[in-house]
């Protein structure tokens, strides 16, 4: 059975999209930019900061459905230019410790309301 998962402890979608599906223990997450989910703000201060918010997205997200990022197999990062690739990196691997999932990272033309970075990801709960 498909669900369709939504929590106000993320931002609501900007367009004709759930926030995640979660069909037959797989959860589908669409990309997080850095809003924050209470003030509807970008935070956006620097790379570092923007990264920290969209995990935080996707962490509430998964929380949603009784998840965590142990849970995620591949995530996808879009980045508007490889020059932030180390420090976003840096911060992603906070989130993942020693066991982090298959991923790729790709420099974009352009990212929704001119953020430097979206993750999408996809988690298994079996």
């Amino acid at each position: 059975m498909k669900t369709t998962v939504h929590t106000d402890k993320a931002p609501a979608a900007i367009g004709p999209y759930s926030q995640a599906i979660l069909i037959n223990g797989f959860l589908y997450t669409s990309g997080q930019i850095a809003l924050n989910p209470v003030t509807g703000e970008l935070e956006m201060e620097n790379i570092e900061k923007e990264t920290d918010r969209v995990m935080q997205n996707l962490k509430a997200v998964l929380a949603a459905v009784e998840m965590d990022f142990s849970h995620v197999v591949k995530t996808t990062i879009y980045l508007s230019d490889m020059a932030y690739y180390a420090q976003v990196n840096a911060v992603y691997a906070e989130f993942f410790g020693s066991h982090p999932p298959a991923r790729e990272a790709v420099q974009v033309a352009g990212l929704p309301k001119g953020v430097n970075v979206e993750i999408s990801m996809v988690a298994f709960k079996g």
